[in-house]
């Protein structure tokens, strides 16, 4: 038996960590997991020890400390596949669930369409970091540019973050294209929370009953 695995994708600020939080208290007790299965919250960059001293390094907002375009890829590479190593794969092995903010696909809205690295670079990397692992199930919560940047202007921004609204665009447009040749569910997060939950939870339903 295999654990399902599970990717909630997004521009920041829409909503990734609090609807993650949501389906973390509801799956358990949906009826959709195992007996014995358990369910691991996870997130990239960060989700592992070494990927929690990657995460540090890569969203630094010291100016005089930050990495060029391609070691920040590779700095996420680094961190998928010791994420992937240490915590996905095992889980997933032993009938877990994982659902992780988060995946390889970020990678590349955000490098790839953000940062104008060339796309193919970044998939033939992602074959060698993923080794054929991807999300039984990815989620896009969409929101606008605009929304996101209003939604964390009482927040103090990471480096990416930082990047301002035509970075942003980009990295928008891209998650859109990569859900639409993926086939990703896409959810409208300008909806209230449980809104957003409850359509969540509907699509956790379908796919895995």
């Amino acid at each position: 038996m295999r654990g399902k695995f599970i990717a909630i994708e997004g521009i920041d600020g829409c909503g990734k960590t609090t609807q993650i939080e949501e389906i973390y208290k509801w799956l358990p007790i949906s009826g959709l997991m195992g007996e014995y299965s358990k369910l691991i919250k996870t997130r990239e960059p960060g989700g592992s020890l070494l990927g929690g001293k990657l995460r540090s390094l890569i969203l630094d907002n010291n100016k005089t400390n930050q990495p060029s375009p391609l070691a920040e890829l590779l700095l996420y590479s680094a961190d998928r596949a010791e994420h992937i190593s240490k915590i996905i794969s095992p889980s997933l092995k032993n009938n877990d669930w994982v659902i992780s903010d988060r995946f390889a696909a970020s990678t590349l809205a955000y490098q790839g369409y953000g940062r104008n690295i060339n796309l193919e670079v970044i998939k033939n990397l992602e074959s060698i970091v993923c080794q054929g692992l991807s999300p039984d199930l990815t989620i896009f919560l969409e929101i606008s540019p605009k929304e996101s940047i209003l939604r964390r202007k009482n927040f103090e921004p990471d480096r990416i973050e930082s990047e301002g609204i035509e970075f942003l665009k980009k990295v928008n447009e891209g998650f859109k294209l990569i859900a639409k040749e993926k086939k990703w569910k896409v959810i409208s997060a300008n909806k209230d929370i449980k809104a957003i939950s409850d359509e969540i939870k509907e699509t956790l339903l379908t796919t895995f009953s």
